[in-house]
């Protein structure tokens, strides 16, 4: 496990002993015993850049991949990509998100979240600017990689910049940026084709523009770079027994999920940050997180080219996506703040899953007659990742154990999410058709029901490390 950070997470710092809590130290400042609270400007400044740079940050996150999957087609033509091959590239982004988002906690701890998100939508802009350009299938995915290489950090990290920055608003925040996330990807899906034709018709052209997009998500974060505290241990000494005994009360009058709870429950920053492998509530959150993943990465890989296979023409299929994708907006808004009022969120997992396993059948039963249905459907499905990123922030009470929670529960799923999207390219080739990877993907949803409901329940993975 990595070593655990040195300074206190200055959202989540206890108030002083003699002070009210208001007067909590706010991001940004010295962690020190004799702190007076910043001027009111500078938090809303300190605040307004974070909220803009979630914003900029989640339209990025996703353009890199449902721009490739509106013209895989094209894409794999040019360069001579077997329908295994564009398996392969459509399995890229969750074997990038789960070797880098690993890195995200240690990253975090000696640079600041910040600056390594900075750095995050720096490489994404870099990875889209030379992947249309890079000659071959090798150089097109080495490009590729470093664009995902910012994804899979600034994923990771998502999670921690919003409990960190915004601990009692934490399901207005996760939808926020869930939203924008959804808007970015669904946007991507339903304009590059026609941006592509625009331009010429080069698919090289309609994928480098993203580039652009890429580049503004930087700029937020530059002011935010030399933020660099990061969540850590209490201080010894009798003031640290007084916060904590404090927090420990606080902890009993708010139940988890409350809306107060993010607030004290962040506060109780631990000498040892807790065991996730220990936690039965962290697997079932990570396996849950990666069967969401599959669906998601086979959807935005692949839904286009089963319409177009299904007769229906490229622009329509890729607006069809862009429908998949653009239910998150209001949903990914909504979603989060129903999660964080109620106790259990198995509910909740259970009818997106059902969602899920209608449009799939539908999928397969008539994918041409149904097919804006479909994609309705599987865009509501598809909103079990911004509950997922909502119960991260639920399933543990510290700083320290979001960020692990996170980099565990993000790096074990991404893992997991590998091989859909290549097995569907394989038993796309070998079948012949799109029957077998259908039936897959509706089956998918069974056991993701199953542990979703497991990893809902109204614990912290603390109380099980």
């Amino acid at each position: 496990m990595p070593d655990e950070p040195k300074t206190l997470d200055p959202a989540v710092r206890p108030a002083r002993t003699s002070a009210p809590a208001a007067t909590t130290t706010p991001p940004g400042a010295a962690a020190t015993a004799g702190d007076s609270p910043a001027p009111g400007p500078a938090r809303r400044l300190t605040l307004g850049l974070v909220t803009v740079g979630l914003v900029l940050a989640a339209l990025n996150l996703r353009p890199a991949i449902t721009s490739l999957g509106a013209l895989l087609e094209e894409v794999s033509s040019d360069l001579h990509m077997s329908g295994t091959v564009a398996g392969v590239l459509t399995s890229v982004p969750p074997l990038c998100f789960a070797v880098f988002g690993i890195t995200a906690p240690r990253l975090a701890r000696r640079f600041g979240p910040a600056a390594v998100v900075c750095a995050g939508m720096a490489a994404i802009f870099a990875g889209l600017l030379l992947r249309p350009f890079a000659g071959g299938t090798a150089g097109f995915l080495a490009a590729s990689a470093l664009a995902l290489m910012g994804i899979a950090v600034s994923n990771v990290l998502m999670p921690v910049i919003v409990k960190r920055y915004f601990p009692d608003r934490i399901g207005s925040m996760t939808g926020l940026y869930s939203m924008a996330l959804a808007l970015g990807t669904s946007i991507a899906a339903a304009a590059t084709v026609p941006m592509t034709d625009a331009l010429g018709g080069d698919w090289r052209v309609g994928l480098g523009v993203w580039a652009a997009i890429a580049a503004l998500a930087v700029l937020p974060w530059i002011p935010l770079v030399r933020d660099r505290d990061r969540t850590a241990t209490t201080p010894a000494g009798p003031q640290a027994e007084a916060t904590a005994t404090s927090r420990a009360a606080a902890r009993a009058t708010v139940p988890p999920g409350a809306p107060g709870a993010a607030a004290a429950g962040t506060g109780a920053a631990t000498a040892a940050a807790p065991r996730i492998t220990r936690s039965r509530t962290a697997w079932a959150l990570g396996v849950f997180f990666g069967l969401q993943a599959t669906g998601a990465y086979i959807t935005m890989g692949w839904m286009p080219q089963i319409f177009r296979d299904a007769g229906v023409p490229a622009s329509t299929a890729g607006v069809l996506l862009a429908v998949t994708m653009v239910m998150g907006v209001p949903l990914a808004f909504v979603i989060p703040r129903l999660a964080t009022r109620m106790k259990n969120q198995g509910p909740i997992v259970v009818a997106l899953g059902l969602c899920g396993l209608t449009g799939y059948t539908g999928l397969f039963l008539a994918p041409s007659a149904g097919a804006w249905v479909w994609a309705v459907l599987l865009g509501i499905s598809n909103c079990s990742f911004p509950l997922a990123l909502t119960m991260i922030g639920m399933r543990s009470r510290t700083g320290a154990g979001v960020v692990r929670l996170s980099a565990f529960a993000q790096s074990v799923g991404y893992l997991i999410s590998i091989p859909g999207p290549l097995l569907v390219g394989v038993l796309y080739q070998h079948s012949g058709g799109w029957g077998l990877p259908i039936v897959l993907m509706g089956g998918l949803m069974i056991p993701q029901m199953i542990v979703g409901t497991l990893a809902g329940r109204d614990r912290t993975v603390e109380d099980e490390c």
